[in-house]
Protein backbone atom coordinates (compact mmCIF):
# COMPACT_ATOMS: atom_id res chain seq x y z
CA UNK A 1 0.00 0.00 0.00
CA UNK A 2 1.25 3.10 -0.88
CA UNK A 3 1.20 5.93 1.12
CA UNK A 4 1.12 9.95 0.67
CA UNK A 5 4.34 9.94 1.94
CA UNK A 6 6.24 7.16 0.08
CA UNK A 7 4.37 8.25 -3.07
CA UNK A 8 6.06 12.19 -2.30
CA UNK A 9 9.56 10.42 -1.57
CA UNK A 10 9.32 8.46 -5.11
CA UNK A 11 8.17 11.30 -7.07
CA UNK A 12 11.21 13.30 -5.41
CA UNK A 13 13.59 10.10 -6.01
CA UNK A 14 15.30 12.80 -9.29
CA UNK A 15 18.16 14.82 -8.06
CA UNK A 16 15.72 18.17 -8.25
CA UNK A 17 11.99 17.75 -8.90
CA UNK A 18 11.06 21.27 -10.37
CA UNK A 19 6.96 22.08 -10.46
CA UNK A 20 5.76 20.17 -13.15
CA UNK A 21 2.51 20.89 -14.50
CA UNK A 22 2.60 24.13 -12.47
CA UNK A 23 4.07 27.81 -13.03
CA UNK A 24 5.81 29.12 -10.28
CA UNK A 25 3.99 30.80 -8.14
CA UNK A 26 5.93 34.06 -7.13
CA UNK A 27 6.91 34.72 -10.86
CA UNK A 28 5.70 38.41 -9.80
CA UNK A 29 8.82 40.42 -9.23
CA UNK A 30 8.42 42.80 -6.25
CA UNK A 31 5.61 41.14 -4.50
CA UNK A 32 7.85 40.46 -1.53
CA UNK A 33 10.22 43.24 0.85
CA UNK A 34 13.52 41.22 -0.55
CA UNK A 35 13.61 40.87 -4.22
CA UNK A 36 16.19 40.41 -7.05
CA UNK A 37 16.19 39.49 -10.39
CA UNK A 38 16.62 36.08 -11.57
CA UNK A 39 20.66 36.56 -12.22
CA UNK A 40 20.75 38.12 -8.95
CA UNK A 41 19.11 35.48 -6.94
CA UNK A 42 21.44 32.81 -9.23
CA UNK A 43 24.58 34.51 -8.15
CA UNK A 44 23.48 34.87 -4.23
CA UNK A 45 22.35 31.08 -3.92
CA UNK A 46 23.84 29.08 -6.00
CA UNK A 47 22.49 26.92 -8.40
CA UNK A 48 20.98 23.92 -5.93
CA UNK A 49 19.22 26.40 -3.66
CA UNK A 50 18.14 28.71 -6.78
CA UNK A 51 16.27 25.32 -8.31
CA UNK A 52 14.64 24.71 -4.70
CA UNK A 53 14.15 28.33 -3.70
CA UNK A 54 13.11 30.11 -6.97
CA UNK A 55 11.83 27.76 -9.50
CA UNK A 56 9.98 25.37 -6.44
CA UNK A 57 12.12 22.12 -6.96
CA UNK A 58 12.47 19.88 -4.36
CA UNK A 59 15.78 18.19 -3.13
CA UNK A 60 16.11 14.26 -2.96
CA UNK A 61 14.92 12.91 0.23
CA UNK A 62 17.93 12.10 3.23
CA UNK A 63 20.38 14.57 0.90
CA UNK A 64 20.29 17.45 3.64
CA UNK A 65 22.85 17.43 6.58
CA UNK A 66 19.67 19.55 8.07
CA UNK A 67 17.70 16.57 8.49
CA UNK A 68 19.81 15.12 11.81
CA UNK A 69 20.77 18.50 12.46
CA UNK A 70 20.01 18.04 16.99
CA UNK A 71 21.29 21.55 18.05
CA UNK A 72 19.67 24.15 19.56
CA UNK A 73 19.05 26.98 17.57
CA UNK A 74 17.00 28.78 14.54
CA UNK A 75 16.96 28.07 10.78
CA UNK A 76 16.36 30.89 8.71
CA UNK A 77 15.62 31.45 5.32
CA UNK A 78 18.51 30.92 3.10
CA UNK A 79 17.69 33.73 0.61
CA UNK A 80 16.46 36.25 3.04
CA UNK A 81 17.98 35.43 6.92
CA UNK A 82 14.49 35.69 8.01
CA UNK A 83 14.39 32.93 10.96
CA UNK A 84 11.67 30.46 10.27
CA UNK A 85 11.39 27.43 12.74
CA UNK A 86 13.13 26.87 16.32
CA UNK A 87 14.94 23.86 16.81
CA UNK A 88 12.57 23.21 19.89
CA UNK A 89 9.76 22.59 16.87
CA UNK A 90 12.00 20.32 14.64
CA UNK A 91 10.79 16.46 14.50
CA UNK A 92 11.94 13.18 12.90
CA UNK A 93 9.35 12.17 10.50
CA UNK A 94 10.90 10.10 8.66
CA UNK A 95 10.49 11.79 5.51
CA UNK A 96 14.05 12.39 4.95
CA UNK A 97 13.54 16.39 5.26
CA UNK A 98 13.73 18.78 8.05
CA UNK A 99 10.39 18.75 9.40
CA UNK A 100 8.95 20.66 12.40
CA UNK A 101 5.40 20.93 14.05
CA UNK A 102 4.90 24.95 13.77
CA UNK A 103 6.94 28.04 12.27
CA UNK A 104 8.50 30.63 15.04
CA UNK A 105 5.61 32.94 14.17
CA UNK A 106 2.64 33.44 12.04
CA UNK A 107 3.88 36.48 9.52
CA UNK A 108 7.17 34.20 8.72
CA UNK A 109 5.71 31.18 6.51
CA UNK A 110 3.03 32.11 4.06
CA UNK A 111 1.14 29.91 1.86
CA UNK A 112 -0.25 29.16 -1.35
CA UNK A 113 -2.36 25.68 -2.83
CA UNK A 114 -0.12 23.74 -5.11
CA UNK A 115 -2.02 21.38 -7.41
CA UNK A 116 1.15 19.75 -9.02
CA UNK A 117 1.44 15.99 -9.67
CA UNK A 118 -2.25 15.80 -9.71
CA UNK A 119 -2.42 16.32 -6.24
CA UNK A 120 -3.59 19.17 -3.75
CA UNK A 121 -1.53 20.29 -1.04
CA UNK A 122 -0.46 23.58 0.54
CA UNK A 123 2.91 24.83 -0.31
CA UNK A 124 5.05 27.17 2.18
CA UNK A 125 7.48 30.49 1.70
CA UNK A 126 8.95 32.30 3.20
CA UNK A 127 7.03 35.71 3.72
CA UNK A 128 10.15 38.31 3.46
CA UNK A 129 11.51 37.24 0.10
CA UNK A 130 8.73 34.14 -1.40
CA UNK A 131 11.46 31.46 -1.23
CA UNK A 132 10.16 28.50 -1.42
CA UNK A 133 10.21 26.17 1.50
CA UNK A 134 8.33 23.45 1.22
CA UNK A 135 5.08 21.85 2.06
CA UNK A 136 2.53 21.24 5.29
CA UNK A 137 0.69 18.67 5.84
CA UNK A 138 -1.56 17.56 8.72
CA UNK A 139 0.15 14.61 9.88
CA UNK A 140 2.04 15.81 12.03
CA UNK A 141 2.79 15.49 15.58
CA UNK A 142 0.90 17.49 18.97
CA UNK A 143 0.50 20.27 19.61
CA UNK A 144 -0.16 21.36 16.09
CA UNK A 145 -1.01 18.33 14.39
CA UNK A 146 0.94 19.79 11.26
CA UNK A 147 3.98 18.84 9.72
CA UNK A 148 6.38 21.71 8.09
CA UNK A 149 8.12 19.33 5.17
CA UNK A 150 11.00 22.19 4.40
CA UNK A 151 13.64 21.98 1.88
CA UNK A 152 17.24 21.49 3.54
CA UNK A 153 18.38 23.78 0.61
CA UNK A 154 15.92 26.80 1.64
CA UNK A 155 17.52 27.16 5.03
CA UNK A 156 20.67 27.48 6.88
CA UNK A 157 20.84 26.74 10.53
CA UNK A 158 22.17 29.13 13.05
CA UNK A 159 23.25 27.31 16.01
CA UNK A 160 22.72 29.06 19.92
CA UNK A 161 19.31 29.70 21.88
CA UNK A 162 15.93 29.14 20.39
CA UNK A 163 13.59 31.26 19.72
Amino acid sequence: MTTRRSLLGLIAASPFVAGAFAAPAFAAAGRFAVSYTPDEWRRRLGKDAYTVLREEATERPFTSPLNTEKRAGTFVCRGCALPLFSSAHKFDSGTGWPSFWQPLNKTAIGSTVDKSYFMVRTEVHCSRCGGHQGHVFDDGPKPTGLRYCINGLSLQFVPGKTA
